[in-house]
């Protein structure tokens, strides 16, 4: 189990990243991309992880690690219950999440 003040040490924890507000939800980000988003009503986290990735999370428990149920779930999207979720898988997950992120071309025409 996580609480959702765990939860945010967590995600902080990792180089340049930043905790942002994203709509009603908060977001962490490195680079201007989002790595995960933590729903505080739902007591969960969405982290962006990579389809291949999201399967073999997906694959520990479906009920505890699912994908989101619509076309970001398709790209890699994917919920963690954080009241059942364990720790060291979470945390395992979320550094997918935040590689993923950091390993994204930076867009520099601006």
């Amino acid at each position: 189990m996580i609480d959702l003040k765990s939860f945010r040490l967590l995600a902080s924890s990792f180089p340049n990243a930043i905790e942002l507000p994203h709509f009603e939800l908060i977001s962490f980000r490195v680079n201007k991309k989002i790595f995960a988003t933590l729903d505080t009503k739902r007591n969960r986290a969405c982290l962006m992880l990579s389809e291949i990735d999201q399967s073999v999370y997906t694959d520990y428990n479906p009920k505890i690690i699912y994908p989101v149920p619509n076309k970001w779930g398709q790209k890699g999207a994917t919920f963690a219950e954080l009241q059942l979720v364990n720790k060291k898988i979470l945390k395992n997950a979320l550094s997918q999440a935040y590689n993923k992120a950091i390993s994204k071309k930076q867009d520099t025409s601006l």
